[in-house]
């Protein structure tokens, strides 16, 4: 018997490193950014290593913005609108809309 190739939809992201796709490795450079700036601040109070543990925090905080993605519970009204979508993508679209400034409001019209 031979081996056949089976496609694989991966939607244009390449890995890197087998668990970094370009976005999770971005969001983790920028999470291990702010984790840098802790980092050094916590140093120059001699706490290095409570500074070790939030750069590894804010370095997780940013790989898990960039890769998970929110499933759909039951239980929780919220999922049901943003089930599929990376975490990342949610928090653009309420910068987005926060920066819009209007509110709609939906109203059920009677006949």
């Amino acid at each position: 018997m031979g081996t056949h190739y089976i496609p694989r939809n991966v939607k244009g992201e390449g890995r890197i490193l087998y668990i970094f796709s370009t976005k999770s490795l971005i969001t983790t450079c920028i999470g291990g950014g702010i984790g840098i700036i802790l980092y050094y601040i916590f140093k120059t109070i001699s706490l290095n290593a409570v500074g070790v543990i939030l750069l590894g925090v804010f370095a997780l905080l940013g790989f898990a913005v960039g890769t998970v993605k929110i499933p759909h519970i039951t239980g929780i009204k919220f999922t049901k609108n943003v089930a599929g979508d990376s975490i990342d993508d949610i928090v653009l679209r309420y910068a987005k809309f926060k920066m819009n400034k209007k509110i709609y409001k939906y109203t059920k019209e009677e006949e």
